[in-house]
């Protein structure tokens, strides 16, 4: 099976760091192409002008000097055979250099990330079939081990490089296993509510399962089988002398919007595990004066009746 160093280099950073890698040797490459492409073009200028010069030499000699003329001659033909060297490996070097990528051909090179992802969770994707995919993607992995983490250097095809660091795995642990947060979490509100709403809320934080799953109620007892965390039971709550929302509403003869207020507003003391989870209320607060006090205002101020939508129109009783 394959690991999650592997999951990491071969689909979340082939899509699109290996594609980019690509893209981005390639570019290099054609600047490279060119400054010596331009070079070439300088020391073939430059051989030109030594031909050019050395032929206005031998024949400004006197023919009869021999000597002179012989030495001149054999100037002209090393200037000619250094401008004929530098032509063909001009030649050779080619005439279509790339300059870059187009902004068409870097969008449909990007596309082949989405390809990779498709080809290696396909179906009939074997381990065989994986295994040529990162060979054609990757031309050499360096792994360097640390304590907590492996730091990776990959060499892409096409000679670029990116670095990585993949977190160990810590002992006894897989790479399906639920972070540690989010067993905390589960572990802190099995204290307050049955698995049901556990899942209802950890899919609202937007949190998933080690395989990247939403939540249900059997995933959820499953966890805290795996994790020794004891199951809600009704009236464990009342035990340790916490209270709901509701009765917390019911406790102040107030709605429980009325508790949210007071909660909000810092008159009652109150605690969340997460956001969307259910309020820890504790009872010795709900006997608080102040909590009383301040319940019972409110209470009032909403019972109170309206004042009359006709009462600007009473007659005024002049003296």
């Amino acid at each position: 099976m394959p690991t999650r160093g592997d999951r990491l280099v071969a689909i979340e950073r082939v899509q699109p760091l290996g594609v980019e890698a690509a893209l981005a040797a390639l570019e290099a490459r054609g600047r490279e192409d060119a400054a010596k492409r331009r070079q070439i073009e300088l020391a073939l200028e430059q051989a030109r002008f030594e031909a050019t010069h050395a032929r206005r030499q031998y024949d400004a000699v006197d023919p009869d000097n021999r000597l002179v003329a012989g030495e001149l001659e054999r100037r002209w033909n090393e200037r000619l055979k250094e401008e004929q060297r530098l032509q063909e490996e001009l030649e050779a070097l080619g005439t279509a250099q790339s300059d870059g990528v187009s902004p068409a051909e870097r969008k449909a090179l990007l596309r082949l990330g989405a390809d990779v992802e498709r080809a290696w969770h396909a179906e009939g994707a074997t381990i065989a079939t994986r295994k040529r995919i990162v060979r054609m993607l990757i031309e050499e992995i360096v792994v360097r081990i640390e304590k907590d983490s492996l730091d990776l250097v990959i060499r892409w095809t096409g000679d670029d490089h990116t670095a990585l660091r993949v977190r160990k795995n810590r002992k006894g642990q897989h790479r399906w296993c639920v972070d540690a947060d989010i067993v905390e979490l589960v572990r802190s509100l099995a204290r307050q509510t049955p698995d049901p709403t556990i899942a209802a809320i950890l899919n609202r934080t937007g949190t998933t399962t080690g395989k990247g799953n939403s939540w249900t109620r059997s995933r959820v007892t499953t966890l805290r089988k795996h994790n020794n965390i004891a199951v809600y039971r009704e009236g464990e709550r009342a035990e340790r002398g916490e209270a709901t929302l509701d009765e917390a509403a019911e406790a102040l003869n107030v709605s429980p919007a009325t508790v949210r207020r007071l909660i909000a507003d810092g008159v009652l003391p109150a605690s969340q595990h997460c956001k969307g989870a259910p309020y820890v209320i504790l009872v010795t607060d709900l006997g608080s004066a102040d909590v009383v006090k301040e319940a019972d205002a409110r209470r009032k101020r909403s019972s109170r009746p309206p004042p009359s939508a006709n009462q600007s129109n009473l007659p005024f009783d002049f003296q």
